[in-house]
């Protein structure tokens, strides 16, 4: 089975938000980097991520790899975005910035988060507009809650 059917089956309802963090937190890419899913919301409205700063993935002056702080923010914006707008939709990440605030050390998380009020406007516009391009931001913060990271979040999201 690929990687894409065994995201439609979870994210159609056929398996649970607790399936698709055991498949993301085994996907090689995040597996490697030391990326966990701490916790998925049944609704797929919060995902809570983390990283522990290993040998693996630490720079050249053993802080986080910027790499891999950003790739513990890809995807999740749009893997919950296709949950929450349904198959009717089309969801992809078209950009993403990243400003790095501080060096990282020790645990990093992210939090991203999804509200009513944002799938509403979404839909909204749709009604009236080929596509949409909502724009999202999500803080990497160490254990203290400092932010180290800042990563903007651009996807493409129209009806089929």
């Amino acid at each position: 089975m690929t990687t894409r059917n065994v995201l439609l089956q979870i994210l159609g309802g056929t398996k649970s938000s607790h399936a698709l963090r055991s498949w993301i937190n085994l996907w090689p890419p995040f597996l490697g980097a030391g990326i966990r899913i701490k916790h998925i919301a049944p609704d797929m409205k919060a995902v809570d991520v983390e990283m522990n700063l290993r040998w693996w993935n630490a720079n050249y002056v053993g802080t986080h790899f910027g790499g891999s702080l950003f790739a513990m923010t890809d995807a999740f914006y749009m893997l919950m975005l296709m949950a929450n707008l349904g198959r009717d939709y089309i969801v992809w990440d078209k950009a993403a910035t990243i400003r790095y605030k501080k060096p990282g050390r020790g645990t990093v998380r992210a939090e991203f988060r999804l509200s009513d009020a944002q799938i509403d406007e979404i839909r909204e516009k749709l009604k009236t507009l080929p596509k949409y391009e909502p724009a999202f931001v999500v803080e990497v913060k160490d254990v203290a809650g400092v932010v180290i990271a800042e990563v903007g979040k651009v996807l493409h999201v129209r009806k089929k």
